[in-house]
C-alpha cells in the first residue's frame, strides 16, 4: 500500500524481492492516485476502503492463504484506519503519522518555520468541508491498539514529517505482537533502497515468522 501521491508502481521492488522469497503480490492504487478514479487524497480516510476491499479481494481468492501488509506513509494510515481492524496476519507500518493534526503541525513548521505550527487548527477545520472527515477520524494512533495481528513499525530516525518520537508514540500505542525498527539517518523516504539488505532480512524474517504454511502466529 503506497504512499501519498505515489502509486502501485512505486512498490514494484518491493513487490520483487517478495516474490523472488515465493510470495504473491497484490499492487494496487488508491483512489486519486495513479490510475484509480478520485477527486480528493484523503489522507486515509476514502483510501481506508481501498484498503479493505484489497483484503476482501484476496480473501476471495485465496481463502486458507494468510495475509501480510506493507503501508508505507499514507498506506499504513489507510491499513490501520478501517472501520474495523483489517482481517490480516501481519502488517509492516512505515512512518505512519499518529494524528492529522501532528502530520499538518509537522509540514508547516518544515515550510515556514515553528510559529506555523500555531495555524495547524485553522487547517484541521477545512478537513470536513473540502474532504468530508474530521481530523478526530484521523488518528491512526487511536486505531492501532485494536489491531491485533503482529505489527512491524519502522521509522526513520531523521524523518521531520513523521518524526521519531512520534513513531515511538504510535509503536507504544500498538497492541503485542510488535516490533520497532529505526533505520538511522533516513528522512521521510522511502526506506527500501536506503537499507535494502536489512530491509530485506527484517521484513521476510517478520513475514517469514508469521505467514509461512509452519507458522504457529495468526
Amino acid at each position: 500500500m503506497h504512499g501519498v501521491r505515489a502509486n502501485r508502481l512505486s512498490m514494484l521492488d518491493r513487490a520483487r524481492f517478495l516474490s523472488q522469497a515465493n510470495y504473491s503480490v497484490l499492487l494496487f492504487d488508491f483512489q486519486a492516485h495513479g490510475e484509480s478514479g478520485g477527486n480528493h487524497i484523503t489522507f486515509g480516510h476514502l483510501e481506508s476502503m481501498d484498503a479493505r476491499a484489497a483484503v476482501r479481494f484476496l480473501r476471495e481468492k485465496v481463502p486458507d492463504e494468510k495475509i501480510g501488509v506493507i503501508g508505507v506513509s499514507l498506506g499504513g494510515a489507510a491499513a490501520l484506519l478501517t472501520a474495523s481492524p483489517l482481517e490480516v496476519n501481519a502488517m509492516v507500518l512505515e512512518m505512519v503519522y499518529p494524528t492529522i493534526n501532528q502530520a499538518i503541525s509537522n509540514r508547516l513548521t518544515m515550510r515556514l518555520g515553528r510559529w506555523a505550527s500555531y495555524l495547524t487548527p485553522l487547517l484541521s477545520w477545512q478537513l470536513k468541508p473540502r474532504l468530508g472527515v474530521a481530523a478526530e477520524d484521523l488518528s491512526p494512533i487511536d486505531r492501532i491498539g485494536k489491531v491485533r495481528c503482529p505489527k512491524l513499525l519502522i521509522a526513520a530516525a531523521a524523518d521531520q514529517h513523521t518524526t521519531l518520537e512520534e513513531s515511538r508514540q504510535l509503536f507504544e500505542a500498538a497492541s503485542e505482537p510488535k516490533e520497532l525498527w529505526i533505520v538511522n539517518a533516513a528522512k521521510h523516504v522511502d526506506l527500501y533502497p536506503v537499507a535494502k539488505k536489512e530491509y530485506e532480512q527484517r521484513v521476510l524474517g517478520f513475514f517469514g515468522k508469521f505467514l509461512m504454511a509452519d507458522s504457529r502466529g495468526l
